[in-house]
């Protein structure tokens, strides 16, 4: 693959590391030879004057769920990485569920890398998962370059990936922290007398997509009297609770083996006072939440609009704000997608039935425009945004040094988006699998023009490059 000829993207409003500058961004054989003042340019130079755009470094999202192989039905690496590419995110990081196999051993890994050969958009790294009695696998997935290892205290709805127990944690901590990778972790853990159902009894039923062996269980909630089509019996099936119970957990075993430990998903603002005085006693512990939490809220949700079921679930307002006012204190690091798309069928829409209906949120193309929209509400800026999507996410994964920042030596993955530009979602314009997502319909702020992968200009106004320019990474390549 070849890079493009050397040149200068110039803009009024680059974020760099000191903040939104008049810059000229120099790129060389796919990365970032210098960022300097326009007027240093050698003359004669190849030059994009992009006006009052913003440049800034490509989006990293570490938590993607784009399910191949084996449920390519529900997204594949084409569509997710299109997307991606469409929504400013040059790198992302595939969850290990919820393909089939999922990725708990290394040859499920290699299965998942030679499905995405041909197919990236941009560049794609990929979890391991930890799973009852395969922590003897995490040391080999490791040395053959995962970023990060994912694990459920909750069953997963995956029939291939069954929560953890502690007993797994505690053997697979120890190969993890040796490694320095992260530990991602959904934070449920049920309290027993809720009597949910459990993992060892798993619901099965007719909507198991064809091609996978495995049970489909869309959710993991006490059955009650109310009508399933209530969010409200929904949201009250999953308590705040079940987050604080788990990360508990995890900030004790953190502490204790001192291994790389990330919250995923935070819905609940209550847990974050746990996470503030994890940061006190210096525990190597890391938060993220995602635009689902940060855009809407559960007085807004309707009966039987399914396309809002997730897990953790929405909550309420207040706590909405409040997990703003912890992304500006730092006590929430970053922000992700947590796309996790399926089927409409999966859905259930015409049903609305929240106790079967797959939970999962289609958002990867505009994780973006929605931080902004709400952001700029909020009086954040453009610089809040790089350091929560670009910036934090490449940190969590290791590609700091390579990814995330607008710095000599970086890749040159860089977004151009117009801050002041509004749009309507719209179906004919999504380029994940399946056209359905809870935010069409929505205004939103901030829309992407260019997105550059290595310097490969891969999405232009609207159009999609005709090849594919992104790459695996794994964390043994330097």
């Amino acid at each position: 693959m070849t890079s493009p000829s050397p040149f200068a993207i110039c803009s009024s409003r680059v974020i760099t590391a000191g903040g939104v500058q008049d810059r000229a961004v120099v790129v060389r054989n796919g990365t970032i030879e210098a960022v300097m003042h326009r007027g240093d340019l050698a003359s004669g130079f190849v030059i994009e004057d992009v006006g009052d755009l913003v440049v800034m470094a490509g989006l990293v999202d570490t938590h993607v769920h784009v399910n191949e192989p084996g449920r390519t039905e529900w997204e594949g690496f084409e569509t997710a990485t299109k997307a991606a590419a469409a929504g400013g995110i040059t790198t992302l990081v595939d969850m290990p569920l919820n393909s089939s196999p999922v990725t708990t051993t290394v040859d499920a890994l290699q299965k998942k890398i030679s499905a995405a050969q041909g197919k990236l958009w941009v560049d794609c790294g990929f979890h391991a998962g930890l799973i009852p009695g395969n922590a003897r696998q995490i040391p080999p997935l490791i040395e053959a370059g995962v970023l990060g290892v994912k694990a459920f205290l909750i069953h997963s709805g995956i029939g291939e990936f069954p929560d953890a127990t502690e007993r797994d944690l505690r053997e697979a901590m120890p190969h993890i922290a040796r490694a320095g990778i992260p530990l991602l972790v959904h934070c449920e853990l049920q309290t027993p007398n809720l009597q949910p159902q459990t993992s060892s009894s798993p619901i099965t039923h007719d909507l198991s997509p064809k091609t996978s062996s495995s049970p489909i269980t869309p959710n993991l909630q006490p059955q009650t009297s109310s009508s399933p089509r209530s969010y409200s019996s929904y949201l009250s099936s999953r308590p705040r609770t079940w987050e604080h119970d788990a990360i508990q957990l995890m900030i004790g075993l953190c502490m204790e083996y001192n291994c790389r430990t990330h919250i995923v998903h935070l819905s609940s603002a209550d847990a974050v006072p746990m996470v503030r005085d994890a940061r006190k006693n210096k525990l190597p512990l890391t938060v993220e939440t995602c635009p689902h939490y940060l855009y809407f809220c559960s007085e807004d949700i309707t009966d039987g609009d399914t396309s809002l079921k997730c897990a953790p679930p929405i909550r309420e307002r207040e706590n909405r704000e409040r997990l703003w006012d912890a992304l500006r204190s730092g006590e929430i690091d970053f922000i992700v997608s947590d796309h996790s798309p399926t089927t409409p069928e999966l859905k259930l829409m015409k049903e609305g039935d929240f106790q079967r209906a797959w939970g999962g949120i289609a958002s990867l193309q505009f994780g973006l425009p929605i931080i902004w929209t709400e952001a700029r509400k909020r009086n954040f800026d453009m610089t809040d945004v790089a350091r929560w999507m670009s910036q934090r996410p490449a940190e969590l994964v290791g590609l700091n040094g390579r990814k995330g920042k607008i710095e000599k030596g970086y890749d040159a993955d860089l977004v151009v988006w117009n801050p002041d530009a509004s749009f309507t979602v719209e179906p004919s314009m999504i380029l994940h699998r399946h056209k359905m997502t809870p935010y069409e319909g929505k205004k939103l702020f901030g829309k992407v023009e260019k997105t550059f992968v290595r310097g490969m200009n891969v999405f232009d106004r609207g159009s999609i490059s005709d090849r594919p320019r992104g790459k695996v990474l794994l964390r043994t390549e330097k």
